[in-house]
């Protein structure tokens, strides 16, 4: 009977195959028991709108025209979305130090909250609340076993990487 082939930490390959198994089963239910939903209709951006302020998170200040010319839109429809924009208290325009003949438009610290709450996968309250359903020993066990994929999972990558 052939032995069962081992992995490179040592251990049974079926058994981290059973492992992964597992965990993409899983995967999928915890994605949609805790995954974070749209916002509130006063989160929610058109797509134009959002484009916009993820490009202004990347380029810093830019001008209208700048925007314009970067998104490749009519000056007047970026206008009326930094308008729109600016109305809801997500875009400020200020004055270019450098060139005080220029307004800059730049994100204010609320669409920079709103971009972080958007890019979150999880949604934390749900986290919490099935936490709360926890043991403290299950809640460290569960965080340090995620850590240890991550760990793990970035192994891997860095091994299959071609050396540059």
């Amino acid at each position: 009977m052939a032995s069962p082939k081992r992995t490179s930490k040592g251990t049974n390959r079926q058994d981290v195959d059973a492992v992964a198994d597992d965990v993409a089963r899983l995967y999928p239910s915890i994605y949609l028991l805790l995954h974070r939903r749209s916002g509130s209709a006063s989160e929610r951006l058109t797509p134009q709108s959002q484009a916009l302020l993820l490009h202004l998170t990347f380029s810093g200040p830019l001008t209208v025209s700048e925007m314009a010319r970067h998104l490749g839109r009519a000056q007047s429809v970026v206008s009326e979305t930094v308008d729109a924009l600016e109305r809801r208290g997500l875009l400020a325009r200020i004055r270019d130090e450098r060139d005080r003949r220029r307004t800059l438009v730049w994100l204010t610290p609320e669409a920079q909250s709103l971009l972080t709450r958007m890019g979150e996968v999880l949604d934390r309250e749900r986290v919490a609340a099935a936490l709360r359903e926890m043991s403290s020993d299950e809640r460290r066990a569960l965080v340090d076993g995620l850590a240890s994929l991550v760990r793990g999972a970035e192994q891997a990558r860095r091994r299959k990487e071609p050396e540059s």
